[in-house]
């Protein structure tokens, strides 16, 4: 029997395993893997020799056509999954906003139809949720049973998006019952609130006060709070994007008593650091997200928390804004600089190139971080996540010994700098599949806007 394509002579690596294996694909799921499949009536031969051949990236943690700070984010569902696809990622969760005195539905119906006809490969949503009712609780259970399955809640940002604690504990109370997740942007808002508005008040403008009004403390003080109010609730955390070891001791110590509580962390803070906050003129503007860069010494306790299992997931915050234009809404003010960073690119790069190439952690341990425990914990797996007979057929054929420096002349993002610019990662993807379909070969693109599918996403059930 035929198959579409037949990928051969490469080492399949999933989260548990690496062996020799050819991969074959119908119908854009995986048909069989196996060594020594038949070449002879599959319409298409891919020669990994050399190579791995990994399960697509997914990354949860993307902000695509996202409205801020009086501009939209510069890249949208075309630019941005196709960004991701270069890069390896071949799946992504972004988040519909729902804006006060709206519903949850209208949230959803609005980023669906930003995506829809756009994406290059398949995505899924998280709600976010800063307005929470009565009638909001009942519509959070209509969408997990549609398989939006999981809310992002602040404790950032008074009067945009900041929540109270009885309605995170009302939304944790909610979700403990209908199997949806919390992912939580802790950072005590409005403490940070008090101490930016004496920073300007002391007339520190510059980009640096960007970070240097959010402490540390400020994010380890709101992350125990969060994992405090979900086990009173008794339901499952995600804290998004942690960025220092504070907030990393209060997750460790809560997994280390057995509570369900998840964390990633993000490529920018384990590369960069306050140091590139002191960039001449508004050059620091660049590195303006949230929470902000760290002292460097955080950076190796974070590569530390991805090789014990302290921080289970690696995604990006890809939320690009140009330097010009955008990022200079900012420049007598870093309040008005709009808030993000490009990243959908190179995060499997990144963290391959930091993680496995540098010998802190196996290439199952990486697999596992960019694809194999997003697709457990956000309801994918194991349709997406793994390799395996009827996943679906998401795959990259990955070079570990390829070398590329990063910049923005090359990058395929819609924005006009590169948070990582000048360096260089051992290991990139060569090919990348989305259900079956070559989407990128070597610098290629050889996919189309419209081609991804939107995801319905199974309940937490653990990992």
């Amino acid at each position: 029997m035929g198959f579409d394509t037949l990928i051969v002579n490469g080492r399949v690596v999933t989260a548990a395993d690496t062996y020799a294996s050819d991969v074959a694909i119908s119908n854009g799921k995986i048909e069989a893997v196996g060594k020594g499949l038949s070449r002879e009536n599959a319409k298409k031969v891919i020669d990994a020799n050399g190579k791995y051949v990994l399960p697509g990236g997914i990354d949860v943690h993307t902000h695509l056509d996202m409205p801020f700070g009086g501009t939209t984010s510069a890249d949208d569902f075309e630019t941005g999954t196709r960004a991701a696809a270069f890069g390896g990622t071949t799946t992504l969760i972004d988040f519909a906003i729902q804006y006060k005195g709206q519903t949850l539905r209208t949230a959803f119906d609005s980023w669906m139809q930003k995506a829809s006809g756009k994406a290059v490969s398949d995505y899924a949503f998280h709600c976010i949720i800063t307005d929470l009712g009565a009638a909001q609780l009942e519509e959070m259970n209509a969408l997990v049973r549609e398989g939006v399955t999981s809310f992002k809640l602040f404790m950032a940002y008074p009067g945009v998006f900041m929540l109270d604690d009885a309605s995170i504990f009302k939304a944790f109370r909610a979700t403990a019952k209908n199997g949806g997740l919390v992912c939580m942007h802790a950072e005590n808002g409005s403490a940070i609130d008090v101490i930016v508005q004496q920073a300007l008040a002391e007339g520190k403008k510059a980009p640096k006060y960007h970070a240097l009004t959010r402490p540390t403390t400020a994010e380890a003080e709101a992350c125990g709070r969060a994992i405090a109010l979900a086990e009173m609730a008794g339901a499952p955390v995600y804290i998004v994007h942690m960025s220092c070891n504070d907030a990393l001791e209060k997750v460790r110590e809560a997994r280390d008593r057995g509570l369900p509580v998840y964390a990633e962390t993000c490529p920018q803070y384990l590369y960069l650091s306050l140091e590139n906050m002191e960039a001449p003129g508004f050059e620091g503007a660049k590195y303006v997200f949230t929470p902000p860069l760290r002292e460097k010494w955080h950076q190796e306790k974070l590569w530390n928390g991805l090789k014990q299992d302290h921080l289970q997931v690696v995604s990006t915050d890809h939320c690009p804004f140009c330097f010009k234009e955008q990022k200079e809404l900012g420049k007598d003010d870093f309040t008005k600089i709009p808030n993000g960073g490009p990243g959908i690119e190179h995060r499997m790069s990144l963290i391959y190139s930091g993680g496995v190439a540098k010998g802190r952690f196996s290439v199952n341990r990486f697999v596992e971080l960019v694809s194999t425990t997003p697709a457990k914990l956000f309801g994918l797996y194991p349709r997406k996540g793994t390799i395996a007979i009827g996943s679906d057929a998401d795959l990259v054929i990955f070079d570990p010994d390829r070398k590329h420096t990063i910049s923005a002349k090359t990058h395929h993002m819609r924005v006009d700098y590169s948070m990582f610019e000048g360096i260089e990662v051992t290991g990139m993807p060569d090919v990348v599949l989305s259900r079956g379909n070559v989407v990128v070969e070597r610098d290629k693109f050889l996919g189309r806007a419209g081609a991804g599918e939107f995801i319905r996403r199974a309940g937490y059930t653990g990992r």
